[in-house]
């Protein structure tokens, strides 16, 4: 992603990487900053306040299908100020702002499974959440009554 960063944007400068990976990413030269160096609160608190100061214009997060880093990932976004990038698997990118808000719907209900012929199960599952519940939670206490007239 970083090397075809910069080929279409043309960026020359140091490229800092917060990974969960040991290796180094292609393409970076800048800081590699590990989450697995930072396990508890008050480490991770110093980081946010070091990524602060250093100043960044813009960050970069990868929003793929798969969950990785996805703590990390909201936490960046709303500790560190600069303007958010947003990019794909396939190293489709939009900045996060006002005038993207519809892309980034479309990409959030894409990841919920809310577009296409996925998006009719999905609903029909969240309509009938509540009925399930309520039949679950109805059938545990008719056992456990059934159980305390029987004791």
């Amino acid at each position: 992603m970083i090397e075809a960063f910069r080929r279409v944007c043309a960026y020359s400068g140091e490229i800092d990487v917060m990974t969960c990976y040991a290796g180094t990413p292609a393409g970076a030269d800048g800081r590699i900053f590990r989450v697995a160096d930072y396990p508890t609160p008050s480490a991770r608190e110093a980081l946010y306040r070091e990524l602060a100061a250093r100043g960044y214009s813009a960050i970069a997060i990868i929003c793929a299908a798969e969950p990785i880093m996805t703590k990390w990932k909201f936490a960046l976004a709303a500790r560190v100020p600069a303007k958010l990038l947003i990019v794909n698997e396939n190293a489709d990118f939009f900045w996060c702002d006002r005038s993207n808000w519809r892309v980034l719907g479309h990409l959030m209900l894409y990841r919920a499974g809310m577009t296409g012929a996925s998006a009719v199960p999905t609903l029909a599952r969240l309509l009938f959440l509540p009925l399930t519940a309520a039949y679950l939670l109805a059938y545990a206490g008719a056992v456990h009554f059934r159980r305390k007239l029987r004791a």
